[in-house]
């Protein structure tokens, strides 16, 4: 097989980067991708970091062996916690993250606070933290930890009074001040942006899959591992929980 013509391999917890496919679906429309979700090990963002380093490697093993050109990480928790080693492993394709899209959030330059929500670990891991030095003094910058809302998301749970109720719980103390912007750092939270919406009305909400997906096509173009076939290429969705399947194809569609 032409390395052109291989799978792109995407991992995340669960079904959370399904929005991160769904951006590089459009942006590389004739690319063959492989998603693999880990349902069954979801939510990574409770976990501790060498859970998450071991858990990232299990699932870059099994894409690796499917034979794939390329693997985004597509799990703000694992990039924060394996991204470094995943790169050593497998040095011979691109490996590409995601991390909190601050840097677009803070130069909307909007008055009132940058709240970025996230699971517990991403916001504890050094990686996050060195990205929060660089723009600390830019912006009032808050950290808002969302335990509890990835299980949420995993269970179908979109809209409604139980995600309504939490989401007011998390937010009410910000909703009467003035808020800069809402950086979404975990890649299930883009499934319930609307009703995020709802509670924030015009605040600007900003995630980091469409940059995750640019860096990932100038990676592919550089190396010369850009599908040009002109076909439309092929999705295969896999996840450790085979009931999780049904949900990410509905994500994947909505």
């Amino acid at each position: 097989m032409e390395m052109q013509s291989k799978s792109i391999g995407f991992f995340d917890s669960g079904v959370g980067g399904i929005s991160v496919l769904k951006r590089a679906i459009k942006l590389l429309p004739n690319e063959n991708f492989i998603y693999y979700g880990d349902s069954k090990n979801a939510p990574y963002g409770t976990k501790n970091v060498n859970e998450v380093r071991q858990l990232s490697f299990q699932v870059s093993d099994f894409l690796m062996e499917k034979n794939i050109k390329a693997l985004v990480v597509a799990c703000n928790t694992a990039t924060s916690a394996a991204i470094k080693d995943l790169r050593i492993r497998y040095s011979n394709i691109p490996v590409i993250g995601i991390e909190p899209a601050l840097k677009p959030a803070v130069e909307i330059k909007r008055r009132g606070k940058v709240l970025i929500m996230a699971t517990p670990v991403t916001l504890a891991e050094k990686k996050f933290n060195n990205l929060l030095k660089k723009y600390n003094d830019k912006a009032d910058i808050t950290l808002l930890p969302c335990p509890g809302l990835v299980e949420l998301i995993e269970a179908g749970v979109l809209s409604g009074n139980k995600l309504e109720n939490y989401l007011k719980e998390k937010l009410s103390v910000y909703i009467n001040s003035e808020i800069a912007a809402i950086v979404l750092g975990c890649t299930h939270y883009p499934f319930i942006e609307n009703e995020i919406s709802k509670l924030t009305q015009d605040v600007p909400i900003i995630d980091g899959s469409l940059g995750t997906v640019k860096q990932l096509k100038r990676k592919l173009v550089a190396l010369n591992l850009l599908n040009l076939s002109g076909q439309k290429g092929s999705v295969e969705i896999l996840n450790s929980s085979e009931d999780k399947i049904e949900l990410s194809r509905k994500l994947l569609n909505m």
